[in-house]
């Protein structure tokens, strides 16, 4: 059997992957402006970098918001346009080895998911995401660059922004621990450090899809929440996402390749 090719087009970074016989053969990341670009630029370094040729792949699957640039076949492989919630709730799923639970796709903005493989379906969405996270960022500091910041963040101290539990109340709150946050950018002062500011501003970005994900899952009966997309890339999603599964008594999951959920989704829904 021949190789299944997934492109989760994004407006800035296409992601992609090979699979063959649902086991990811070849991956890689693409940033381009251009998704028509993005596309042809991210399959032909997946052919290059893996010694492959257009003969070895068999089909080609899109999604994301960029696919809709793309008519008719790439290089003359059989190409298919696969919905995006579907691709991500399916790679969620397979790349967490579940039968359900809610995906998160962490993207510019933010997407929450109630996923099994009889069905996929779009609880809501949020505009804070990446792009919120960067914007902000762009905003206060100047600077765009997301591992740049993710790096500056790992320096700060976000006890020099956020108000917490401890910082309103001398004894404990049943349930919530003194160092819970009860206020993004509640204790904000003049002398605070371009790195605390930026993890501050990181903390309010994944504390609210944290938040969002808690509820989609307490109103589907859940108690598994998949984390996916080019947010779970950063060390800062995993700590502050390990905290709030003790807080909430969630199992958040943050699987291997979580950044190419939506494309490898997209070669398992859009298999012959």
């Amino acid at each position: 059997m021949g190789i299944i090719v997934g492109l989760d087009v994004g407006g800035s970074t296409t992601k992609i992957v090979g699979m063959r016989d649902k086991e990811i053969v070849a991956k890689c990341v693409v940033k381009a402006n251009d998704p028509v670009t993005s596309t042809f630029g991210a399959l032909g370094r997946l052919i290059d970098e893996n010694n492959l040729r257009i003969q070895d792949i068999d089909q080609v699957n899109l999604t994301g918001v960029g696919s809709s640039f793309s008519s008719g076949s790439i290089l003359g492989i059989k190409t298919r346009i696969v919905t995006e919630f579907m691709a991500t709730g399916l790679g969620g799923l397979y790349l967490s080895k579940l039968d359900h639970s809610i995906v998160v796709s962490m993207g510019t903005g933010t997407a929450y998911l109630d996923a099994s493989y009889d069905r996929v379906r779009h609880i809501i969405g949020s505009g804070v995401g990446g792009g919120t996270l960067v914007g902000l960022s762009n905003s206060v500091i100047h600077v765009d660059d997301a591992q740049k910041l993710s790096d500056m963040a790992l320096c700060g101290d976000v006890n020099r922004v956020d108000l917490t539990i401890g910082d309103i109340s001398k004894s404990e709150i049943p349930g919530l621990p003194m160092d819970t946050t009860a206020s993004n950018f509640g204790k904000v002062s003049d002398d605070l450090s371009k790195e605390d500011m930026i993890a501050g501003i990181m903390n309010l970005v994944y504390q609210s899809i944290g938040t969002m994900s808690v509820l989609a899952a307490k109103n589907a009966g859940l108690t598994d929440i998949v984390l996916t997309g080019q947010l779970t890339s950063m060390p800062q999603c995993k700590t502050i996402y390990k905290a709030f599964s003790e807080l909430y008594n969630m199992n958040f999951i943050i699987p291997e390749d979580a950044v190419f959920a939506t494309a490898v989704g997209s070669c398992i829904v859009g298999e012959d």
